[in-house]
């Protein structure tokens, strides 16, 4: 879901113990950064985090995280190192950024050299698997049970921000391991001109396409959709993988780790047809690339009848700085509304946002500080905190509180859209199979394939990617 210099949504506003407990963690994290020698047939062993938070330390620190460049980032920095600060002053938060494209990599990298410029990587769901098999982040099991409130949280938000091996969709292994914790949850919202289309959003995906087909009609220089299409991050991919879910495909089987035969069944080729043939005509020309950018730009210039968008990066299209459709914010709601996706044969949803993973490679003080930060963050207050602050958090409590209902028009919609909720496959695979599904699904959407044979594609290139790696684990679905 991810794309540098978006039309943002956000604006900022321990138990201590003996040193001999840090000494033990340092001691774990440099044998794993020696290197263990496996190959990618076996799976490295993480490094483990204490149970109990180490003594901090009362030297001048900085904390730094990586992640991409997009409005949430610089507003976990100013958030943190307002309300964190009155914790511990000595502290510093740096939220450092690089271009979506290169989020992988910049992380990757240096976890391959065994060394990190950060202490807190921001990982997708769907990097947590190889980021585990590689020993690149600390194993936190114990410090949340010692710490954290798990029964506060549902209980797939825990397990798709943190848990390797994947659970089930909806369903979290008690006795899988935890590596991560949620930072920010987020999935897509249904955009529509309460103007052009009536007050009521369309209930199901086919009554969607022809409220969109009539709204383009109707309204010359107005394309009945917006959507992510590019060849790029997860754009395409995510597209494909929503209209499969809700006409009742599956991405593939995780116990049996087959692909061909699943997505590409018949659930799967209705879905490749009905966004090639019945929702990409009712795109804007030259939209064949278009991500998170160009779908808020649509909306914001009004040349959008109904458009899908990740809620963290929708609070731009509030900005009357940044919109044709009012002066004010209250003008822009009276045109546009915010829903949850509409059903079909299932009423999935796409799981985005992200979770905090402690780098295995971070100085030993920085790696206390990091599970401090942590513990400090997931709070019941600080959650809500966070949600008023433009955050969406992933307890319960903050989902359901006035200080997140109330902070924007689509956090309703990420409250009830989380038991709905359906992730990619979380295995060490990921940025191959992503990268096969992105290329086809955008082949299709652009002309270059026909779509049967570009999901045929897609599920040969992605089992053969499985087939090729002794690699187990994972699921997700």
């Amino acid at each position: 879901m991810r794309s540098p210099k978006r039309i943002g949504r956000m604006s900022a506003p321990g138990r201590k113990v003996r040193l001999a407990t840090a000494a033990m963690l340092l001691v774990a994290t440099t044998v794993t950064a020696c290197g263990d020698g496996k190959d990618d047939g076996e799976k490295a062993s993480a490094p483990k985090a204490p149970a109990a938070i180490p003594e901090l330390t009362k030297d001048p620190l900085t904390l730094s995280f990586i992640w991409f460049d997009w409005p949430p980032a610089k507003a976990l920095e100013a958030f943190a190192n307002a309300e964190y600060k009155k914790e511990r002053p000595n502290a510093t938060i740096k939220v450092n950024t690089v271009p979506n494209a290169n989020w992988h990599d910049a992380m990757f990298t240096q976890f391959a050299a065994r060394k990190t410029d950060f202490d807190i990587a921001i990982l997708d769901s769907q990097h947590i698997g190889e980021a585990v098999t590689n020993g690149n982040i600390l194993d936190l099991t114990d410090f949340v049970k010692e710490n954290i409130d798990v029964a506060a949280y549902n209980p797939y938000l825990l397990a798709a921000y943190g848990q390797f091996p994947q659970a089930e969709t909806g369903k979290r292994d008690e006795n899988a391991s935890l590596y991560g914790l949620p930072l920010l949850g987020d999935t897509w919202t249904m955009i529509y001109r309460k103007d052009l289309i009536g007050d009521k959003p369309p209930q199901t995906w086919d009554q969607m396409i022809a409220a969109a087909e009539k709204c383009q009609a109707d309204n010359p220089g107005v394309s009945g959709l917006a959507f992510h299409q590019a060849n790029g991050s997860d754009a395409a991919a995510v597209t494909y993988n929503t209209v499969n879910g809700v006409y009742g495909g599956n991405l593939w089987d995780s116990r049996a780790r087959k692909i061909d035969g699943v997505i590409n069944d018949a659930a799967g080729q209705e879905a490749m047809d009905v966004l090639v043939n019945k929702m990409k005509p009712l795109t804007a020309k030259g939209s064949g690339n278009w991500f998170i950018d160009e779908v808020n730009a649509a909306v914001a210039q009004g040349k959008a009848c109904i458009a899908f968008n990740w809620i963290a990066a929708s609070g731009g299209l509030l900005d009357p700085k940044q919109s044709t459709l009012g002066t004010s914010r209250e003008q822009i709601l009276d045109k546009l509304g915010f829903a949850t996706l509409p059903s079909q044969k299932t009423n999935l949803v796409p799981l985005g946002g992200m979770g905090m993973h402690v780098s295995a490679y971070s100085a030993t003080a920085n790696q206390t500080e990091a599970l401090n930060f942590m513990k400090w963050f997931e709070q019941a207050d600080i959650q809500k905190k966070w949600a008023a602050a433009g955050g969406v958090p992933s307890r319960t409590d903050a989902l359901e509180s006035p200080e997140f209902l109330n902070a924007g028009p689509f956090n309703q919609v990420y409250t009830d859209s989380v038991p709905r909720m359906r992730d990619m496959w979380n295995v060490p695979e990921y940025a191959r199979l992503v990268d096969i599904e992105n290329t086809n699904v955008n082949a299709a959407l652009n002309g270059a394939k026909k779509p049967k044979d570009a999901l045929d594609d897609i599920a040969k290139e992605q089992q053969s990617v499985l087939d090729s790696s002794s690699r187990k684990g994972g699921g997700g679905l």
